[in-house]
């Protein structure tokens, strides 16, 4: 399995194409039999939300390349500030790049700092960009001895990252579990390490059902969190087995979506001391209505493939083996739910999941939720666009050192 496989971009929910979506819509508007159109229409939809996405296609171009800078066809995400990572030759090679050296619109093409080849070579023709700018382990990227551990599941091994603290004792620390987004590896997570390490902690990566690196579900089929919590918690349980004090959650994205039905539902929430989450999905039918928007999907089309993911007759056209209640991923409305602190990390301008329910949330929970903004950053690219902020923010974070819910002292 190549590398770009295990590591792409945020997974498109609805992102398909638009010809096959407007076929479809229009198989359910237009054509006589509409009500079976439409029932069609929304089937290809829910299976597209919970369907993991193996491969991606090349979304730029190498132009030109020298030791010093690499060249790049310009594209929504090539022109951002930040530094970011490319694949190439369908994964088997991998370099970094970081500021914006020249601009040229009229040529269609920017020029970037080159960071380094991580992985093949550096060569000219068809690319794709990926966030995470790292694409290798913690050892490989950041120098830190790192382990390769299984963690028990319900569902089998987990394949993880464990990465101890600089004094390298795990046994009485403070751990962290970091929880890679929807269609991402544990690379995705690579970025956040640094910090947490230098802060003390413990950090464990471990993959969940259905990446590209763990045991699949029955379904093969994405929980949108609400099956994949059982192994973030199982993740919790392997930290705690083996010495963790408590334990801290780091999300992104959709990781952030897993990482919030853990602290409801996991058995030990108690042990649970501190949340950070990145981009999170806070609102999965929120999140929907964004992308169906963005496509000109009909919105009561949009409702109707939500609603089949819900009910028993739908799952069972849907392919899931269980229903996903998207109520229960509001975690606005479930806000009183919440006991723990959360540093939330969203950017006002992510383009794939809106911040405004992160911003609602942290409304509604002011005594647990600090909300910290980044502007003209895209979807969980904040670290990428200023690393120091965000290191210094999680830093900071942690370092308070709060007390799991268990050990604190009510009033």
């Amino acid at each position: 399995m190549s590398t770009r496989d295990r590591a792409g971009g945020p997974a498109g929910v609805l992102r398909a194409h638009p010809r096959v979506v407007a076929a479809a819509v229009a198989g359910g508007v237009v054509a006589a039999g509409a009500a079976t159109g439409w029932l069609s229409a929304a089937v290809y939809l829910a299976k597209k939300v919970v369907t993991p996405e193996r491969r991606r296609p090349d979304d730029t171009e190498v132009v030109a390349f020298d030791d010093r800078s690499v060249t790049l066809s310009r594209t929504a995400e090539t022109v951002m500030p930040g530094k970011y990572g490319l694949f190439l030759d369908g994964g088997q090679s991998h370099v970094r790049f970081g500021r914006i050296l020249a601009d040229h619109p009229g040529q269609g093409t920017i020029t970037r700092r080159l960071h380094g080849v991580d992985l093949g070579r550096l060569r000219t023709g068809p690319a794709r960009f990926h966030s995470y700018y790292y694409a290798l382990g913690p050892e490989q990227a950041l120098g830190l001895p790192t382990l390769d551990v299984d963690v028990p599941s319900e569902i089998g091994p987990l394949p993880s990252w464990l990465v101890p603290p600089p004094d390298g004792r795990v046994d009485g620390t403070r751990w962290a579990v970091l929880v890679h987004g929807r269609g991402a590896g544990r690379e995705e997570t690579v970025r956040g390490v640094a910090a947490l390490h230098r802060a003390g902690l413990t950090c464990l990566t471990p993959s969940y059902r259905n990446d590209q690196v763990a045991p699949a579900s029955n379904d093969g089929l994405y929980g949108l969190g609400l099956s994949e919590w059982r192994d973030v918690d199982a993740a919790v349980a392997y930290a705690l087995e083996h010495g963790a004090r408590d334990v801290v959650l780091v999300g992104w994205s959709m990781g952030g979506a897993i990482v919030l039905q853990t602290l409801i539902n996991s058995t030990h929430g108690d042990r649970i001391s501190q949340v950070v989450l990145d981009g999170p999905v806070v609102d999965w039918p929120d999140v929907l209505h964004h992308h169906a928007r963005a496509m000109r999907v009909p919105g009561q089309l949009t409702t109707l493939s939500m609603r089949l993911l819900g009910v028993p007759p739908g799952r069972h056209l849907v392919g899931i083996e269980s229903v996903i209640d998207l109520a229960a991923t509001d975690f606005v409305r479930r806000a009183d739910e919440l006991r723990h602190p959360i540093l939330l990390i969203h950017s006002l301008d992510d383009e794939f999941v809106p911040a405004q329910r992160s911003i609602d949330l942290a409304a509604a929970r002011p005594d647990l939720v600090q909300l910290e903004t980044w502007q003209v950053t895209r979807h969980c690219k904040e670290w990428n666009v200023d690393q120091q902020r965000w290191e210094r923010l999680v830093g900071a974070f942690v370092d308070q050192d709060a007390a799991p819910p268990a050990q604190r002292v009510r009033p």
